[in-house]
């Protein structure tokens, strides 16, 4: 260290590090050091005022301040030239100019604008920043006295030649502009982005020169923002999330269209990813050379899950039709070219001895002999569900119950509260229903099909013929009613069993009037 009032090598009086810099760059300027405490309150106002997360972009002002560090520093190693003294100025001027004027473009957009209309989009905030940039730009040449214009002047052939190389990335650049402005999709939006129908995806990232999505096949696609900004874009999650799915199903002529839409209707009503509301709806869609063409429209907002909540509402309306004898016809142009061996269909003995012997191993039908059990064997009809497809609903009307002859089924009841309790799973050789047949009251449970599930249906109408014939039934009935319904309310209310219903044996007979 020097002693005070003696002279270094060179001449000069020792000076600090920081001296040496303002006396250099004229940092001593009012202006300057205004713009550097302007810029330094922007960035800490962007850094408190921005949303969580999004702290981190005060980190592009603060670099840009943090640059004007540079040139002084570089003036440094030329302390004889003046003329290195004062473009060092000019460009620390810059960088805190570049800084501040960012520094107020986040803190109107981040700060201000995303808290209260959502986050503007990175392209718009990239090009602000740079616009930002170039206005700190445009005033720094102006003090240095030069025209920014006469820097592009007799540059037309250069800018003409620049133009036509990168004219393909400026029209991604300027379509991803128009893009973020319109904004027809946002991140996360399922688009079609082509006439191509299979071509949809997920939007992942739109940046300056395309925009990346994700089909249902898991493929990474990359579309120029340019070809984009030319196509017809379809956003199935705008303007609200859900979106409506097609299917179309033929029947046979013989069938009341009417008929059909109602089985349908009741189909898909609870199936996989099928709204309540907007609700299903069928209309007749077109008179064919196969039959009638019905037009089904479902509602779904699990559109990446589209293709499964198709093919499943098409189990379903398959077993509802099924269950209801409509064939859904095959193409009247069909040509065999060889011939198939014919399955052998079951002879109506043989169904009937089938059912019997189902019948036969349930105790509720024990009181009855061999002859009643054969004609309600007889009389007797078949119904297959599909797996996850409700049989009977809670609270809905019916007259008849149902035998598992095939599949397994669950129980379930809602309390008052809404809240769902299972009662019991049931199997081959085991009935439901049975309350709703003897008495007319309304369904006491929901039953849901756990796999495809082949039924027995006795209705109201099949069974009067053995009340009638055998008065023990009715009585073998109520004990076994009242049970039911006892292990029921224990399930529901967690709690003793209500006290049974003793006139139920008169409501039987009263409802079959025997």
């Amino acid at each position: 260290m020097l002693p005070p009032g003696s002279a270094g090598r060179n001449g000069m009086q020792p000076t600090t590090f920081v001296q040496q810099l303002v006396a250099l760059s004229g940092i001593q300027d009012g202006d300057t050091i205004r713009s550097v405490i302007a810029a330094v309150v922007a960035i800490a106002a962007v850094f408190l005022t921005a949303p969580q997360g999004r702290r981190r972009l005060a980190g592009g002002p603060a670099l840009w301040l943090g640059l004007a560090v540079l040139p002084l520093a570089a003036a440094t190693l030329f302390p004889k030239e003046a003329a290195a003294g004062d473009w060092a100025g000019l460009a620390a001027r810059f960088f805190v100019l570049a800084a501040l004027f960012q520094a107020v473009v986040l803190l109107g957009l981040v700060g201000v604008w995303e808290r209260l209309m959502g986050p503007p989009s990175a392209i718009l905030l990239d090009v602000l920043r740079w616009v930002a940039a170039a206005a700190a730009a445009a005033i720094i040449l102006g003090e240095a006295g030069i025209e920014p214009g006469t820097l592009f002047a007799g540059s037309a052939v250069v800018t003409a030649a620049v133009g036509f190389a990168l004219r393909d990335t400026l029209g991604n650049v300027f379509s991803g502009l128009a893009l973020q402005a319109e904004q027809p999709f946002d991140i996360g939006d399922w688009i079609q982005y082509d006439a191509n129908p299979a071509h949809i995806g997920r939007v992942v990232e739109v940046n300056w020169r395309a925009t990346r999505v994700i089909t249902l096949d898991e493929a990474f696609v990359v579309i120029p923002n340019g070809q984009l900004g030319l196509a017809s874009i379809r956003n199935f999650s705008k303007p609200d999330l859900w979106s409506r799915r097609s299917l179309f199903v033929t029947t046979p002529y013989a069938v009341s269209p009417q008929l059909v839409q109602e089985v349908i209707l009741d189909a898909v009503r609870g199936s996989f990813g099928v709204l309540d509301h907007p609700p299903p709806s069928v209309v007749t869609n077109a008179f064919t050379d196969r039959g009638v063409e019905h037009w089904v429209r479902v509602f779904t907002t699990e559109f990446d899950k589209r293709d499964r909540v198709d093919g499943m509402a098409r189990d379903r309306i398959w077993f509802a039709l099924a269950r209801h004898g409509i064939e859904i016809p095959v193409a009247t142009q069909q040509v065999r070219l060889s011939r198939l061996p014919t399955p052998v269909a079951e002879r109506p003995e043989e169904a009937i001895d089938r059912r019997h012997e189902i019948l036969r191993q349930v105790d509720l039908f024990g009181v009855l002999d061999e002859p009643a059990r054969l004609r309600l064997a007889a009389a007797a009809r078949e119904q297959t569900f599909a797996a996850g497809e409700p049989i009977i609903r809670q609270g809905g009307p019916g007259t008849s119950m149902f035998l598992i002859e095939q599949g397994r089924v669950t129980v379930s009841v809602a309390d008052a509260g809404g809240a769902n309790a299972e009662l019991a799973e049931l199997g081959p050789g085991e009935f439901f229903g049975e309350m709703s047949l003897l008495t007319g009251a309304a369904r006491s449970a929901t039953v849901t099909a756990r796999s495809e599930t082949r039924l027995l249906v006795i209705d109201k109408d099949i069974f009067r013929p053995c009340l009638e014939a055998e008065p023990r039934l009715a009585e073998a009935l109520e004990r076994v009613l009242l049970n039911r319904r006892a292990a029921q309310a224990t399930a529901v209310s967690r709690g003793p069993a209500p006290s049974p219903e003793y006139d139920l044996l008169g409501r039987i007979r009263n409802f079959f009037a025997v």
